[in-house]
């Protein structure tokens, strides 16, 4: 099953080879990774070892998908649901290109990830992770109506996590 969603302006696809260029981009700017806790990639090659050895989509039926504008296929940057193995709970991420930022383009792609994951994989909830100096992260949890859970560490800081249940999302 390839997982492909639209929602008024973007479209998410399963990340494949043709999107590691853009992919090593936006995993080497310094702003674009600096809440994550992720390594900074150093190559495409990175890139590739990511999309090569990604197994969310057989595995889950779910996973970060790459985002691209719809009219004129640019690609924004990536968001989607993770299973997240030690944890047991299912978690949504998003990560854009800097001249995408405040666009509301987050918000947007997570929202048809969200709706994917209730409506689809019935999940019953969804959690999302960011540090607490990542307060643009955190005001997108809130517009999803996501409610503070729990404060824990985030990529080896001080980090909170927000989460949504299916009886919730409207």
């Amino acid at each position: 099953m390839e997982i492909a969603l639209s929602s008024e302006r973007l479209y998410l696809k399963q990340m494949n080879v043709a999107d590691a260029q853009n992919m090593f981009i936006l995993n080497s700017d310094p702003e674009v990774i600096q809440y994550t806790g992720d390594v900074m990639f150093t190559s495409v090659e990175d890139a590739l070892n990511l999309i090569n050895n990604y197994d969310q989509y057989e595995k889950y039926k779910m996973g970060r998908l790459s985002l691209f504008d719809k009219v004129s296929g640019e690609y924004i940057g990536w968001c989607g649901l993770k299973y997240l193995e030690d944890r047991n709970q299912v978690d949504i991420g998003y990560r854009l290109l800097k001249k995408h930022w405040g666009k509301g383009y987050a918000t947007e792609a997570a929202r048809v990830c969200l709706d994917y994951g209730f409506n689809t994989l019935n999940l019953k909830e969804i959690i999302a992770t960011a540090m607490l100096e990542n307060p643009a992260s955190i005001n997108i949890f809130r517009k999803l109506g996501m409610k503070y859970d729990i404060e824990e560490p985030c990529g080896g800081k001080p980090g909170v996590i927000y989460k949504i249940k299916k009886s919730e999302w409207k």
